[in-house]
């Protein structure tokens, strides 16, 4: 049996392997052709479609910080940030990131959080000097006490409960009314991820879970997670939410679902999709599953 559907997610390498190539600061030469990926707001900005190819537009010149990071189709890539009033140069048109197909939502994340490090990465976070680029890396060294600093991708479990044919799906208050999806949450000092997964759910709903199994990842640049996904049984208790992180949370099935779930192209749905309604549902009990490996080419 094959579980490494998780690593063909939009913001997972796999997806965007064939056209892109990642290239640390240093590493392209210095160009003023090629690919760029421009952001503007929650949008890319294409043209015909396709990412933007040539010269930098005359009315973006005035914008600093454009950022070579790969190559997408054997030519440099660039990321620039477009304020969110500009007026757009003529063939480019704004799409919104929940339009975008797969590969470039990937390469609309992947920029996403190289600006956000970039941004949060400007002074050391130690004693506050100013940092330089490490050569060929994406790490940064303060030039005051000279520590080194590298991305912070921060790990979060998120995790489907069963129980029998039911599965436990829960809702925060902040989002669009009748929406729920699964209890999900950071790792903790000293955690492991089956561990942090147990704790959630304990804080969260009040219920114990068992035979807890990982079923694959996500990278998440929103702004920078990498979601863990695993699938629970039910030990026991009964449903009480904390109040604070979540407003409900309750017991649902195939016949008996909420008004919405996740975005079709989450993990957190793609986890629903394939564990709660789909031809995994009915599989063996998970502590009979031998072990489930989320990687390329894994069956």
């Amino acid at each position: 049996m094959a579980y490494a559907d998780t690593i063909n997610l939009p913001f997972n390498a796999e997806v965007i392997s064939s056209r892109f190539k990642q290239k640390k600061p240093g590493e392209l030469a210095a160009t003023d052709q090629g690919y760029w990926v421009f952001l503007q707001r929650d949008a890319l900005l294409l043209e015909g479609g396709r990412l933007y190819r040539g010269a930098l537009p005359d009315s973006f010149a005035g914008y600093a910080g454009a950022l070579p990071f790969g190559e997408w189709d054997g030519e440099p890539v660039r990321l620039l940030t477009v304020p969110a009033d500009h007026a757009l140069p003529d063939g480019l048109v704004a799409v919104p990131q929940t339009e975008l197909p797969d590969d470039l939502l990937t390469m609309y994340g992947l920029a996403r959080q190289i600006l956000y490090w970039e941004k949060m990465s400007g002074h050391c976070s130690r004693c506050g000097g100013v940092m330089e680029r490490i050569p060929a890396t994406w790490g940064k060294r303060c030039l005051g006490c000279n520590h080194e600093h590298y991305p912070h991708i921060h790990p979060c479990i998120i995790v489907l409960v069963k129980r029998g044919k039911e599965f436990l799906l829960a809702r925060k208050p902040e989002w669009a009314a009748g929406r729920y999806s699964l209890v999900a949450g950071f790792v903790d000092f000293g955690e492991s991820l089956e561990e942090c997964v147990e704790r959630e759910i304990m804080e969260e709903t009040g219920l114990k879970v068992t035979d807890i199994r990982y079923v694959g990842s996500q990278n998440w640049p929103f702004p920078s997670q990498l979601m863990a996904g695993f699938v629970a049984e039910y030990a026991s208790g009964e449903i009480a939410v904390d109040g604070l992180e979540l407003e409900d949370a309750r017991w649902f099935s195939i016949d008996r679902m909420p008004e919405a779930l996740p975005p079709a192209r989450s993990i957190a749905r793609f986890i629903i999709d394939r564990f709660a309604l789909g031809s995994d549902a009915d599989r063996l009990p998970l502590a009979e599953w031998g072990p489930i490996v989320a990687a390329k080419g894994a069956e």
